[in-house]
């Protein structure tokens, strides 16, 4: 049998092998002959590089592991030790790597060799406490393979690129966990360690070698071995406190969090453990500073190295800076974009997929890490702002927008629920180590410190029996409890009657979301008796009439007055509701629907999330319940009723808006559709009568369906980078309906919908566990031909476009029943000489020839609507274009009058409402085409407004002027007011229309149409317009005036610069910045006004916010605008500054450090602005081209004396309006910032773009023509507030950029700066983080 053939070796084994042999006799020469140490060093080294073929270089990882394999344990003599030590410091080998290749070894066999594991630690505490990437050599990667090797690192942490820096933190990392291991289990506390080698090695062998030794051996060992524990904790406080180890841990716990907790998680054990035996008391110092230390390294947050100079750069929150005691730390400026955002949202016209509580949730988070406040200021700042928010609506002045009710909301309902879920958070800490648990007593407390702002508390006319109710609910429990501790029953003492205000309400609303408990109504002062007679407890001796609908009690009329007027106090009250309307009978159904749209949904503030809810469901329950389509029509029609009065009740403005301050429009607009769809479909029926007498029509149901969905759409269309192409230029807005279905789809398939977004004490809305579908537009086929119908309109003419038959038939029966309605002698409503509408014509009135028709045009009868065309409304709709062709051209043209054209359009409007929006769509398309002559306003054909135009013309010019812009007068007193036939035409229809509520629904749809048409016509017309509608709505008289000023701002340029330089100077305070910046307000008064409905108080805020969104130019101009009034207001500053003005402070850089904290305001309040404008779109052309324009631009020159201060603020500001924008609409965390449902990696793409050109520059490949001290300050001032209050925005910035950014910062001599930012790079980053070190 044949030999086995012979085992194959490696080249490299057996060059290892050869070298291992060269080298041991080399040290067993020179340890014979006596040589020191550093001379067989040097021989070891001859002998390592004696193979030419072979030039291994130094630290030479084979030498290393040759050397630690003969000293444990085979070599283990005091001379083998001094080598090693000789090596590593010469660099023979690379210290870590032979502390690595020790640890695997010495740990586990510290008991055999106490000796080996002192001589092991002492050499950790020499060289494990600074080291250098750089001094690895060419053999890094061998060496990181060898030390991934030898501690199997790779099979723990699973990373796929390893590298010298990874290898070397885990290392590091790996090994203090094994120490504080090793001490437990050594001082006899049992632990289970996840390293093998902590508890393997010696327990079999610890009697065996200690049994061969005398008894003074054995004793010296034993010592030798307890006092190895405290070394280990020594050498790992030593290591704590080193720079490398600081930044090494802060590595692992950016990159590897639970790793680092696993460390935090044994350093709390040994303390707990350490504190209760007597002889371990005096190491507790030594752990509380490795703990110390340890809890350092968990700080992300870098300060930068001028803090207590210029702190206001970095951050704001001093409050425990000296600095901040002397110059005022200016906190309440930085709550601006509170107010800005809620004053914002009560716009009404502008849309946001997300609710406003969402929003308001994400915003305070980021103001409260950016401000670096206390939650107590925070929620301080929050309630402050949203009571101003109620304050400025307070005092009503008439007009079709929403006021109080809205504004009530946001401060009853929005605010606690966006404090909601901050509260709830859980194991989460903020910068200044307040744990959650704390923010429920930061928000009590600030609830308690609300009491000061007594004017801000007061509340409007129309809240005081709610607030008075609320207090005397707390002092009857008040009462309660003080009778049961008494044991005493005397109702006398115990008054019940008590003066409330918003405070009660806001408290309320924070118990029934179980933000607070009822030990509130135990506050000092809380419960204020009143003081005026009143009967005792009337709540107690009338009957409650919710109480009566739960026991049962039928619904008369008197109940459901009382229940409409009275919310409900629970959920449990609305799911009964629910249950009705759904599954009642006809009158329950109505009746019940009309109960929940009532004071459950404007003042149920407790419950108001609940009601929208439900009432969203119940628009559409066949599309939540059966399909996305239609459905089953009998169904529709057997909850026609319900339906009709729902909808009447939802369409008022005020509700409009409610329901958008919950993101619920998508959802509206797809429970509309299904609606549409299907009453349109069919017509009505002969009769269809409730008990109580009234008709309920489908056209009626379809008539308010339509036209919710249309206000909808025009309300609440995409924003405006949404439909704002790259160039700036504008691209088609029409679609609204596809991107509002678009939101409410991709929400559903993101598992987002609304079922898993509102929650109340912890637990998911009841309501909304809906089987939801996607909807979409080709599932209703009459409301798509209709929807991409109308866009034919505004493109050609209307006989290019019908050539249908039947539709010509609907025409001419519609236009019948028009003629009728017409108070003219020359048209006769006769069979034989009807007006008729030929196929192909389009402007064709015809009649006999001898044109004399006769007849009688007085109101029609009941018996006369029996006769009335009764299609399908979709088909009316069809048709009307063609009916309104017809009438408007023989107007036009002379057979008609014009009174006779109102009369029969608001005829038309009487019979099908819905059909205002076709002709809303007509008159635009003829507006726009502009072929149609202008006829004179003379009061005989068209109504005149001579009236009141001259003095509308001065009210709006004072109104401009109060905000100090001026525009050119257009206005000519001598020139008789004119307009083009298809806008007279459309407004004096429009003033047809009562201003009652009930026609709520058709003014708004028309006040909308009217306010477009303001927005885009001459100021003449805009004149002309708003005067005649100040003659009908006299009530309307601010609010129009107010209208009239705001369309100056739509086309104009340059009023849009002077409002927003307005806006600045009235927050700012210019002139006066520094020197009162300890005393000066806020300036959200200044800026907002107190009122927002009196013309003579209004603020340019107010008028920015409200004209902003309908602005015609390229949004991009507010990018520009905006960032050069921060760097004009900025320079204003730094000449306040150099020009020896009065200085409060005695020392320079105080007062300085007072501008800096000026210029951030000036930022904040730019960023806010820009943010409400143009949302994401406008914040990333900000960082995109505005602001790199403005940096690589050549300045003015300065003088000397100002030019480095200016320079130096000018970069400062640059670098606030860039963070603070980015911050407020992204977020500084993760899914924090009101634009999280855009995508999360909007904002990185921004700030990476940013910090790419940054890195451009710095590197020399863009040339840079400002002045270098402005670069420096604008880099390292952005960077700054990236590193200390955003690190989450650097990890996706690319390695090479941070590298050269770091690089120029240490330049600039900011070194810790570059640090921090490479330490933020992530897992790539750890290698040149660490090799920054060096």
């Amino acid at each position: 049998m044949a030999a086995p053939p012979p085992l194959e070796t490696s080249p490299d084994t057996t060059a290892t092998s050869d070298l291992e042999r060269r080298v041991m006799a080399t040290v067993l020469t020179s340890e014979t002959r006596g040589d020191p140490p550093w001379l067989c060093a040097v021989n070891v080294a001859q002998c390592c590089g004696s193979d030419e073929n072979d030039s291994p270089g130094f630290p030479d990882a084979d030498l290393a592991a040759i050397m630690v394999s003969n000293l444990c344990f085979s070599h283990n003599t005091p001379y083998m030790w001094k080598l090693l030590e000789q090596s590593m410091a010469t660099k023979l080998v690379y210290p870590l790597h032979v502390l690595a290749l020790l640890t695997s070894r010495v740990i586990q066999n510290r008991r055999e060799q106490p000796q080996t594991y002192r001589l092991y630690l002492e050499l950790m505490r020499r060289y494990a406490v600074s080291f250098s990437l750089r001094e690895a050599g060419p053999h890094k990667e061998k060496i990181t393979k060898s030390i991934d090797d030898t501690l199997r690192l790779s099979n723990t942490y699973r990373f796929e690129n390893w590298n010298l820096g990874m290898a070397m933190v885990l290392f590091l990392v790996r090994t203090m966990s094994s120490l504080l291991d090793c001490v437990l289990h050594d001082w006899g506390f049992s632990v289970a360690s996840q390293y093998q080698h902590v508890n393997e090695g010696y327990q079999s062998t610890d009697i065996d070698v200690d049994s061969k030794l005398s008894n003074n051996r054995r004793k010296h060992l034993e010592l030798l071995r307890q006092n190895n524990a405290f070394i280990a904790l020594e050498v790992l406080e030593t290591m704590c406190s080193s720079k490398c180890i600081q930044v090494s841990l802060r590595l692992v716990n950016f990159n590897m969090s639970e790793t680092f907790k696993s460390l935090l998680q044994r350093l709390e054990v040994l303390q707990a453990r350490c504190t209760s035996p007597e002889s371990l008391l005096p190491i507790n110092s030594l752990l509380e500073r490795l703990f110390s230390h340890v809890k350092d390294a968990s700080n992300s947050y870098y300060r930068l190295k001028r803090w207590d100079l210029l702190g206001h750069v970095f951050g704001t929150g001093l409050a425990d800076s000296p600095l901040s005691h002397l110059i005022g730390t200016g906190k309440t400026c930085c709550w601006i974009p509170f107010d800005v955002l809620m004053e914002n949202v009560m716009d009404g016209k502008t849309f946001c997929p997300a609710s406003s509580f969402e929003i308001l949730t994400g915003l305070t988070k980021t103001l409260q890490i950016v401000n670096q406040a206390s939650w107590l200021e925070t929620f301080q700042a929050l309630w402050i702002s949203a009571l101003q928010l109620v304050q400025r609506a307070r005092e009503l002045k008439g007009g079709p927008v929403p006021h109080i009710e809205s504004r009530l909301s946001m401060l009853l309902s929005i605010v606690p629920l966006s404090i909601a879920p901050i509260l709830r958070e859980e194991n989460y800490t903020t910068s200044e180590g307040i744990s959650a648990a704390s923010r429920k007593q930061s928000l009590v407390a600030c609830l308690q410190s609300l009491t000061q702002y007594s004017s801000l508390l007061h509340p409007p006319q129309t809240l005081v029996s709610a607030a008075n109710d609320a207090a005397a609910k707390a002092a009857r429990v008040v009462r309660n409890v003080n009778m049961e501790s008494s044991n005493v029953m005397m109702h006398h003492k115990y008054s019940t009657n008590a003066v409330g205000n918003l405070l009660h309400l806001m408290v309320e609303s924070c118990i029934a979301r179980d933000l607070i408990d009822t030990s509130a109504y135990f506050w000092p002062g809380y419960v204020v008796p009143c003081n005026v007679a009143k009967v005792p407890d009337s709540s107690l001796i009338q009957d409650c009439p919710w109480s009566n609908f739960m026991q049962g009690a039928p619904l008369t009329m008197s109940l459901q007055n009382a229940l409409i007027n009275i919310p409900a106090p629970s959920i449990t009250e609305l799911k009964k509701l629910n249950h009705l309307a759904l599954h009642g009978s006809d009158e329950e159904r109505s009746a019940s629907s009309k109960i929940l749209c009532g004071a459950s949904l404007d003042r149920g503030w407790c419950i108001q999330e609940h009601v929208v809810h439900i009432a969203v469901r119940l628009l559409s329950p066949q599309l939540t319940l059966v399909s996305p389509r239609t459905g089953d029509d009998n169904f529709y029609l057997s909850h026609i009723r319900m339906l009709a009065t729902l909808l009447s009740c939802l369409s008022h403005d005020s509700v409009i808006h409610i329901l958008s301050l919950y993101g619920l429009v998508p959802d509206v607009v797809a429970a509309l559709m299904p609606l549409c769809e299907a009453f349109g479909s069919f017509p009505p029926p002969s009769t269809n009568q409730s008990s109580t007498g009234e008709e309920v029509s489908p056209y009626c149901v379809f008539s308010f369906a339509f036209l919710f969905l249309l206000r909808l759409c025009k309300y609440y269309g995409p924003d405006k980078e949404f439909y704002t192409s790259s160039c700036g230029g504008p691209v088609r807005p029409d679609l609204k309906l596809d991107f509002l279905l678009l939101m409410r789809n991709s929400r559903i398939q993101k598992n987002t919908a609304l079922s898993n977004r509102y929650y109340v004490n912890n637990v998911a809305d009841p309501f909304h566990d809906l089987r939801c579908h996607p909807v979409y537009v080709d599932s209703f086929p009459n409301l798509r031909a209709w929807y991409f119908e109308t866009q034919v309109y505004l493109t050609s003419n209307l006989s290019d476009k019908c050539n249908a038959s039947r539709k010509h038939q609907v025409a001419n029966n519609i236009l019948i029943f028009i003629c009728r309605n017409m108070n003219n002698d020359n048209w006769s409503g006769s069979s034989s000489n009807s007006s008729t509408i030929t196929h192909g014509s389009s402007s064709t009135f015809c009649s006999s020839t001898s044109g004399s028709i006769s007849g009688s045009f007085e109101s029609i009868s009941g018996d006369e609507i029996q006769g009335l065309p009764h299609y399908p409304a979709w088909e009316l709709l069809e048709a009307i274009p063609l009916v309104l062709d017809a009438i408007f051209n023989a107007c036009a043209y002379g057979p008609i009058s014009s009174r006779d054209l109102t009369i029969g359009l608001k005829g038309l409007v009487d019979f099908l409402p819905a059909s205002i929006a076709v002709i809303i769509r007509y008159f635009t398309a003829e507006i726009t085409r502009g072929t149609w002559k202008s006829v004179p306003l003379n009061g005989i054909d068209w109504p005149s407004p001579a009236e009141a135009l001259n003095s509308f013309h001065l009210e709006v010019k004072e109104v401009l002027e109060r905000v100090s812009v001026h525009v050119q007068n257009w206005y000519q007193q001598d020139v008789e007011p004119m307009l083009p036939l298809p806008l007279a035409a459309f407004l004096s229809l429009t003033i047809t229309f009562k201003l009652d509520k009930n026609s709520e629904y058709m003014r708004s749809v028309i006040g909308r149409a009217l306010e477009n048409y303001l927005v885009n016509c001459p100021w003449p017309i805009m004149l002309t317009i708003c005067a005649l509608w100040m003659q009908k709505a006299r009530m309307w008289h601010d609010f129009i005036v107010l209208l009239g000023a705001r369309s100056h701002f739509t086309n104009d340029k340059d009023a849009v610069r002077q409002l927003l330089h307005s806006c600045f100077k009235s927050f700012l305070d210019a002139g006066s910045m520094v020197r009162n910046f300890t005393t000066s307000s806020n300036g959200v008064i200044d800026l907002l006004g107190e009122s927002v409905c009196d013309r003579l108080a209004v603020r340019p805020g107010i008028l920015f916010l409200n004209t902003c969104h309908a602005f015609r130019g390229s949004p991009r101009y507010f990018s520009e605008v905006i960032c050069k009034l921060v760097v004009e207001w900025t320079c204003k500053l730094a000449d306040e500054w150099t020009s020896g003005g009065p200085k409060q402070l005695k020392f320079g850089q105080m007062s300085l450090a007072a501008t800096i904290c000026a210029v951030r305001r000036v930022a904040i309040l730019g960023a806010s602005l820009l943010c409400m404008v143009g949302r994401s779109s406008l914040v990333q052309y900000l960082f995109e081209e505005t602001a790199p324009t403005f940096l690589l631009s050549m300045h003015e020159e300065r003088s000397k004396q100002t030019a480095w201060i200016s320079s130096m603020l000018e970069g400062y500001a640059v670098s606030y309006l860039l963070f603070f924008s980015a911050a407020i609409m992204w977020g500084v965390q993760a899914g924090t910032g009101p634009d999280k449902f855009r995508g999360s990696d909007v904002s990185p793409y921004a700030i990476k773009n940013h910090l790419s050109f940054i890195a451009r520059v710095t590197e020399g490949n863009i040339a840079l023509r400002c002045d270098p001290a402005l670069w420096e300050a604008h880099v390292s001032s952005f960077v700054g507030l990236i590193v200390r209050l955003a690190p989450s925005w650097v990890p996706s910035t690319k390695l090479d950029v941070l590298k050269k950014i770091s690089s120029s910062l240490r330049r600039w001599h900011e070194h810790d700066l570059a640090l921090s930012l490479l330490e933020l790079g992530g897992i790539s980053a750890i290698e040149a983080t660490l090799d920054s070190l060096s």
